[in-house]
C-alpha cells in the first residue's frame, strides 16, 4: 500500500488510523482521550513525570546487528505528538485483556496483591510492566524498579506493586492470548506498508506539519522553513506546548528517519545518529564508558530515556542538559548538516550563549561522534540533583584524566553543566592539575579555581554556593574513586 503524502498513518491497538487533519501541537494524549475515547490513559502531570498517560508504542528499529525487528516502548502519550507516529503501532491498556473480559497477567497481578487503590495512576503502571513483562521473563527487583522509575503513585505504595511484577512475569500464557506477542508477525508486515517514501505534509488553517521520509527530505524541508521547529523525542518541546502553551509552526518531525538513528562502531569510536534514544544508545555508551551508562539510567524515567535522544538534547543547548559535559571531556564533535552539505567542529564550540548554539539557519545536527576512551584514562560524569532519579540537574559533572608513569596529571578534562549559561569546560581547573601528583593535596589546590572558571547562579534548583561547594567536592570524589576508595562512596544500589 503506497504511503500518501498528506496523512499520518499508524495503528492504534488493532486499527488502522489515517490522520490528514493534525495540528503541530496535537498530542497523542488528547487524541486517545478525546477523539478515541480510550479513557484509560490519564492525563496527571502534562509534563512526563508522572506516568499516568504511559502507553507502549511499536516501532521498526534496525540496529544493523540483528537486522529489522519490531520494538515496543514506554512513552508518555501527554507529550508525544501525533506528527511522530507515522508507521507505528500504538498499544493502550484498554487492548491488554482478552475480548471475554479475562485480565492479562499483569493486570490480574496488579489485582491479586493490591496494587491499586485510587487507581488512577495504575493504567499507567500496568502499561510500564507490561512492557517490561514483554521483554524480561526473570526481571530482578533493580530491573523492575528501573522500569517504574517514570510511575508515580501517591497512595498505594511502591512493594505491591513491585510483588505483582514478580508475579505477573511467572505467568506466560501462550502467545495466543497475548495480543502483541499474537500479532507481532502480521503487524511488522502492516507497519512495513505504511512507511512513507517522501515527505509527508499536513497544513492545517496557517499551520504546517512536516514528516521527511529522510535526511535528504530533512534537509530540503530546512531549507524551506529555516525557522521550523525540530522535533525528534519531543521531551522537551513537549513541555512547550503543554505548560507554554505555544505554537509549533511549522514543525518537523525527524525521530522516524532511519539514518539519524543509527550507531556506528569502529576501533576509534561511536558514531550516534541524531535521532538515538538514551535507550537504543544505552548499551554503546555502557560498553565504552562505563560511567556513561550509570548517567543515563539517571536520566528521567524509562519513558522519557525512549523518547529522548542524544542529538536533540545537544541541540536544544540547554545549560543543564545531561550528555553534553560527559561528551565533551571526551572529546565528541558534532557534524551538522544542511542542503548545501555538512561540516563538523568539536563539540565544546557548538554552545555559544545561553539559548544559543553554532547552528545557522537550514542546519541540523546529523551525528555525534566519540572517540575511544585511551587505555588507562579515567572518566566519571555524576549528577546532583534534588531526587535521585527522574529529576533535572542541579549541576553535572564529568572528568577525564590520564596519568604519566610518575602518577602525575599528563591531560586533564573537566566540564560541567548547571555552573554557566552553556556547558563549560573548567579549564582554569584543568591548568592547576596538569603536571601535579594526582593526590588529594594536589585536587584540594585545584579546586580554588574553581571560582575564577565558574560564578553560578542561584535558583530554585540550587543556590550559588551550594553549586561551587558541589563541584569542588565532586573533583575530590572522582580523585577518591579512580584510587580505589570503594568504601566511603559506596552507592546504595551496589549493596543491595
Amino acid at each position: 500500500m503506497a504511503q500518501a503524502s498528506d496523512s499520518i498513518r499508524f495503528i492504534l491497538n488493532d486499527t488502522e488510523v489515517a490522520l490528514s487533519d493534525v495540528a503541530p501541537t496535537a498530542t497523542l494524549l488528547d487524541y486517545l482521550r478525546l477523539e478515541r475515547r480510550l479513557t484509560g490513559t490519564k492525563e496527571g502531570c502534562a509534563e512526563g513525570d508522572c506516568g499516568a498517560c504511559t502507553v507502549l508504542v511499536g516501532r521498526l528499529s534496525n540496529d544493523g546487528e540483528n537486522g529489522e525487528r519490531l520494538v515496543y516502548e514506554s512513552v508518555n502519550a501527554c507529550i508525544r505528538f501525533i506528527g511522530s507516529l507515522n508507521a507505528t503501532h500504538v498499544v493502550t491498556v484498554e487492548h491488554l485483556a482478552a475480548k471475554d473480559g479475562t485480565l492479562h497477567p499483569v493486570q490480574q497481578a496488579m489485582v491479586d496483591f493490591h496494587g491499586s487503590q485510587c487507581g488512577f495512576c495504575t493504567p499507567g503502571f500496568v502499561m510500564s510492566l507490561y512492557g517490561l513483562w514483554l521483554t524480561n521473563d526473570n526481571p530482578s527487583r533493580a530491573a523492575i524498579e528501573k522500569t517504574l522509575q517514570g510511575n508515580l503513585c501517591r497512595c498505594t505504595g511502591y512493594e505491591p506493586i513491585v510483588r505483582a511484577a514478580e508475579a505477573a512475569a511467572r505467568e506466560r500464557p501462550s502467545a495466543i492470548f497475548d495480543p502483541i506477542t499474537r500479532t507481532r508477525q502480521a503487524v511488522t508486515a502492516r507497519l512495513k506498508a505504511l512507511r512513507s517514501t517522501k515527505t509527508i505534509v499536513i497544513r492545517t488553517g496557517e499551520d504546517c506539519l512536516i514528516v521527511p521520509a529522510d535526511a535528504t527530505g530533512l534537509a530540503t524541508a530546512l531549507d524551506e522553513h529555516p525557522t521550523a521547529t525540530i522535533v525528534a523525542g519531543a521531551t522537551d518541546v513537549g513541555l512547550w506546548v503543554t505548560k507554554q502553551m505555544r505554537p509549533l509552526n511549522p514543525a518537523v518531525f525527524i525521530n522516524g528517519i532511519a539514518e539519524l538513528q543509527r550507531i556506528d562502531r569502529t576501533d576509534a569510536g561511536l558514531t550516534i545518529g541524531a535521532s538515538v534514544s538514551y535507550t537504543a544508545a544505552f548499551d554503546a555508551l555502557s560498553n565504552a564508558y562505563p560511567a556513561f551508562g550509570q548517567l543515563i539510567d539517571r536520566i528521567g524515567g524509562e519513558q522519557i530515556r525512549n523518547m529522548g535522544t542524544i542529538g536533540g538534547n545537544i541541540a536544544n543547548g540547554s545549560p543543564i542538559g545531561d550528555s553534553p559535559p560527559p561528551l565533551i571531556v571526551l572529546g565528541a564533535s558534532v557534524t551538522l548538516r544542511s542542503k548545501n552539505g555538512t561540516r563538523t567542529l568539536p563539540l565544546e564550540d557548538f554552545f555559544i550563549g545561553y539559548g544559543k548554539q553554532d547552528r545557522k539557519p537550514g542546519e541540523f545536527v546529523e551525528s555525534i561522534f566519540v572517540p575511544a576512551l585511551p587505555d588507562g584514562d579515567r572518566f566519571a560524569a555524576y549528577k546532583v540533583s534534588k531526587r535521585r532519579d527522574e529529576d533535572i540537574s542541579a549541576l553535572l559533572g564529568a572528568f577525564r584524566v590520564a596519568l604519566d608513569e610518575d602518577n602525575r596529571v599528563r591531560t586533564a578534562l573537566v566540564a560541567f553543566g548547571g555552573m554557566a549559561a552553556t556547558p563549560k569546560r573548567a579549564k582554569a581547573v584543568e591548568a592547576a592539575l596538569i603536571g601535579q601528583p594526582w593526590s588529594e593535596e594536589a585536587v584540594r589546590a585545584a579546586q580554588a579555581a574553581f571560582e575564577t572558571d565558574y560564578q553560578p547562579i542561584t535558583d530554585w534548583r540550587a543556590t550559588s554556593a551550594y553549586r561551587m561547594l558541589a563541584a569542588k567536592n565532586l573533583l575530590m570524589r572522582f580523585l577518591l574513586e579512580s584510587t580505589g576508595e570503594t568504601v566511603q562512596l559506596q552507592r546504595f544500589e551496589d549493596v543491595a
